[in-house]
């Protein structure tokens, strides 16, 4: 049962809560600096020195290290503008790599799925565990699947006081979660964080915090910890799981700064300032869980795909190139969650003008004859809008495709006298998906989309695909 915060007129002496809302155990694993983490994995040379990760085009810092931290640069903000600090203190910089932070973070979550099956994966570098009437725990083998490990829910044999009882069980979950920590780190190098707790609001506090205390070591277990308020105390209320910037303004001019006062605050006043919302972001804090694991995530409602030029472009040709590689990398997509689409968008973008004007965007949206998830058939769609669009002497600097109106690829409606193509089609296509994730993305391509990309985003300081590529692979000297 899924407990409803909306549905609930009062504070929580009012209200009966079904046990699986009050006896969750849950515990969320956080790569630490995730990014910068993978560089280090395949070069040892960058433990202990700081890093920064740029964004597509080399444009903004979009991931730091501790150690880049503490010289005052924030993720967001410009190359440019601290450039003379990461000169001045000799960080290191790196283009982003999303093909080997992809497989890296397919990795960890794989090891993840090994000591349990009740997982979300809530990003690149974060999963949700449920430990919750988990009977029998396990490591991952090395021939896949698992081994068996020591029981991590139940309490030992002869355990007479229900405290001493619950405390065995917390100090179990605590060895096991040090064991998937330490699994992770000796199987990828990637160092993680693990909190854990009754509620996935308390989970991301616990695994913060986990991060900042050498005493914690990686690991804090606030289920039932005596510890709580002192945790939530040191919490800011903007740095809450859920609280806006907005709503952290309401709440500090209400009196409301760290985590702790906002647990303690009364059900009317979060009602009035942060609504249902938050009077369910309050209740988790509390220990009632209001958001159950979401291990089968929703299809997307649309598929975006889109990017800035490494240089402005002004030729249809090479503008032809770029928009078929965002349309079959959308496509593929569209394809992995099983869905089709009925509307295809395809955009343009200006670069600014020599007098500063505001760049132009050029976009013409298509309801597409069938729904479709084939990249032939939405490629050929989509050079028709570009050759719509474009417009001769104008240079443009970023293009993009989406799909909208996705609907499941099975309930698709073909022609009669086109089903066998059809049919060839998507088994075609089927291929092509398979041998490029095993081969590496791109591996096989359309003839549109070209061999030379200058187009491409600036990648001036990327490492290489040491994991995806088989020309890339890190290369060790036996002497």
């Amino acid at each position: 049962m899924k407990l409803k915060a909306d549905r609930l007129p009062g504070g929580p002496e009012e209200i009966s809560y079904p046990p699986e809302a009050l006896n969750q155990s849950l515990a969320l694993v956080d790569c630490n600096n995730f990014y910068a983490s993978c560089e280090r994995v395949f070069n040892p040379k960058l433990n202990g020195q700081p890093i920064v990760v740029l964004s597509s085009n080399d444009a903004c810092i979009i991931a730091l290290s501790n150690e880049a931290k503490q010289f005052g640069i924030k993720v967001g903000e410009p190359l440019f503008e601290k450039r003379d600090i990461i000169k001045k203190n000799n960080i290191v910089v790196c283009s982003s790599n999303f093909n080997l932070y992809g497989d890296m973070s397919r990795r960890v979550m794989d090891l993840l799925s090994g000591f349990i099956s009740d997982i979300e994966i809530y990003s690149i570098d974060e999963a949700f565990l449920n430990f919750s009437g988990h009977k029998k725990s396990g490591r991952p083998s090395r021939r896949g699947g698992t081994v068996g490990y020591s029981n991590a829910m139940n309490p030992p044999q002869g355990v007479g006081d229900p405290h001493e009882a619950v405390s065995s069980v917390n100090h179990s979950l605590t060895e096991y979660a040090r064991t998937i920590r330490q699994t992770i780190q000796k199987w990828t190098g990637i160092p993680v964080s693990i909190g854990l707790a009754r509620t996935k609001t308390l989970t991301k506090i616990a695994s913060k915090l986990a991060k900042k205390s050498k005493k914690a070591n990686g690991v804090l277990n606030l289920i039932d910890s005596p510890h709580l308020d002192r945790a939530l105390e040191k919490v800011h209320v903007v740095d809450v799981w859920g609280v806006g910037i907005k709503s952290a303004r309401k709440l500090i001019e209400k009196g409301i700064r760290n985590a702790l006062q906002l647990r303690d605050a009364s059900d009317n006043r979060i009602r009035h300032t942060m609504g249902v919302s938050g009077l369910r972001l309050v209740y988790e804090l509390r220990g009632i869980s209001c958001h159950a694991l979401d291990n089968c995530p929703r299809p997307k409602k649309g598929i975006l795909c889109s990017q800035s030029f490494g240089r402005k472009i002004s030729d249809i040709a090479e503008l032809k190139q770029a928009i078929t590689a965002f349309v079959t990398n959308a496509a593929e997509r569209l394809r992995k969650q099983k869905s089709a689409a009925r509307h295809l968008t395809v955009f343009m973008l200006t670069g600014f003008s020599e007098d500063k004007q505001a760049r132009k965007k050029q976009s013409l949206s298509i309801k597409l004859p069938a729904a479709t998830n084939l990249s032939s058939e939405l490629i050929r769609q989509a050079m028709k809008a570009v050759e719509r669009i474009y417009q001769s002497g104008q240079s443009y600097k970023r293009a993009g495709v989406r799909f909208d109106d996705l609907v499941p690829s099975e309930q698709t409606q073909i022609s009669l006298f086109d089903q066998a193509a059809s049919a060839k089609t998507s088994r075609l296509m089927e291929t092509v998906d398979i041998l490029n994730d095993k081969l590496g993305s791109g591996s096989l391509r359309y003839a549109t989309q070209g061999t030379i990309h200058p187009w491409k985003a600036k990648s001036e300081m990327v490492s290489p695909r040491y994991t995806t590529c088989w020309d890339e692979l890190a290369e060790v000297l036996a002497k």
